[in-house]
């Protein structure tokens, strides 16, 4: 591996809070899970995704296996810090994470939904998020960010790489699952077809606004668009999972 394999996660967060996000190149899988698939429920070789595993905690000099999640597109938080969390089978079926423990890493999986990495000012909790539109349209971001116990203005964002909006067409449903609670019409904008390319950076960004968080950082890369770096889901169906990553050192 090198640092290739590796998307740096560039925001002010403090010293001890440490994050990253995977690329797909690197890893041993292959095709069409070519290389570094970091989920074990797609359909690729369990040994190639141990080693994959295996590979990127080695790169990035993890504390401790990542909590993969059993991710379903919903809202709830998986507190890590709770007793439970010490048997790490099954994963737990969630979409959204928690901890105020140095050396627990948080991870969830994408390949075009929304990354989310949230973490307090004063460094004493960190959380990430899987924003779908689905857990998006439900509140997956707001349910992260409550759990960090702090203030809009003492919390930090970063939004990874997801699918942008000139390759996400979306039907009535889904707008319609956002203009039912807020005004987010500008993040859909109507297609030749008669349906509409949604903003998934757009969508999160107000959310995180109307909780008062104003430091949000994070670039459009989309996933839709670069075949070589990312995995997509919408544009190649059978496909491989990146990973974005959230921990608290020393």
């Amino acid at each position: 591996m090198s640092l290739d394999s590796v998307l740096a996660v560039e925001w002010p967060a403090p010293p001890r809070v440490r994050a990253a996000f995977s690329l797909r190149a690197g890893g041993v899988s292959a095709a069409p899970y070519d290389s570094l698939n970091l989920a074990a429920h797609v359909g690729d070789d369990r040994a190639a995704v141990a080693a994959n595993r295996a590979r990127l905690g080695a790169e990035l000099a993890l504390p401790a296996e990542p909590l993969w999640l059993t991710q379903v597109h919903g809202t709830s938080v998986h507190d890590a810090d709770a007793a439970s969390s010490m048997d790490a089978s099954p994963a737990p079926r969630a979409d959204a994470a928690v901890t105020r423990t140095e050396g627990t890493v948080l991870a969830v999986l994408v390949a075009d939904c929304l990354p989310v990495l949230l973490c307090r000012r004063d460094g004493a909790a960190i959380a990430i998020a899987h924003a779908g539109w689905r857990g998006l349209a439900a509140g997956v971001v707001e349910a992260a960010f409550g759990a960090l116990g702090a203030a809009g203005a003492e919390v930090l964002a970063w939004l990874g790489p997801a699918i942008g909006a000139a390759h996400f067409e979306v039907g009535d449903e889904v707008r319609a699952a956002f203009l039912g609670r807020e005004a987010a019409a500008a993040a859909f904008v109507r297609n030749t077809r008669g349906r509409w390319q949604c903003d998934l950076y757009q969508l999160a960004m107000r959310r995180l606004q109307a909780l008062g968080v104003t430091s949000i950082y994070g670039a459009r890369r989309c996933t839709f668009a670069d075949r070589d770096r990312f995995y997509s889901y919408r544009r190649d169906g059978a496909t491989g999972r990146m990973a974005a990553l959230i921990w608290m050192g020393q």
